[in-house]
């Protein structure tokens, strides 16, 4: 299995919702992070694949979506990101092989998709914005499991 180029941050927008301030790397940095509980982040996950559509939806057959709190270092550098500076970086992962590279005699363990929860949450400002977020990084990240490269997507 291989992993595809992932989603990454890149959101702004006003502070709302519920917010705790959180140490961010460097000193005297701070961010604001939104307080989830990973349930509520889980029902977000499942909503964007209950979203989907009824085309795309009925060919995810062999594909697990499950949320992790944060990205494996392995995984980071696997995509070419420092697990030091570019934790963060990364929202999303797609380990599997695209079903447009797959032939008829295809058998293998399940394509997984990782959304990764803290980094999500430490971008995004507001609870809409996790919403939004989740949503895109889930549809992303099934993208490359139906053959999209990252040019090709519309987030």
């Amino acid at each position: 299995m291989e992993g595809y180029p992932a989603r990454s941050r890149g959101v702004n927008g006003p502070l709302s919702g519920r917010e705790k301030l959180g140490p961010r790397r460097g000193p005297g940095l701070v961010e604001r992070m939104i307080n989830l509980s990973r349930d509520s982040f889980e029902r977000l996950v499942q909503q964007a694949l209950d979203d989907l559509p009824d085309e795309f939806a009925e060919r995810l057959e062999n594909v697990a979506v499950v949320v992790e709190e944060e990205p494996d270092p392995e995984d980071l550098e696997e995509m070419g990101l420092d697990p030091e500076e570019d934790a963060d970086e990364l929202f999303g992962l797609y380990h599997g092989v695209p079903l447009i590279e797959r032939d008829s005699s295809y058998s293998s363990l399940p394509d997984r998709v990782v959304i990764y929860m803290g980094p999500i949450l430490r971008a995004c400002r507001s609870p809409r914005e996790v919403v939004r977020e989740v949503r895109n990084t889930v549809i992303h990240e099934l993208g490359h499991h139906f053959g999209l490269s990252d040019e090709e997507m519309p987030y």
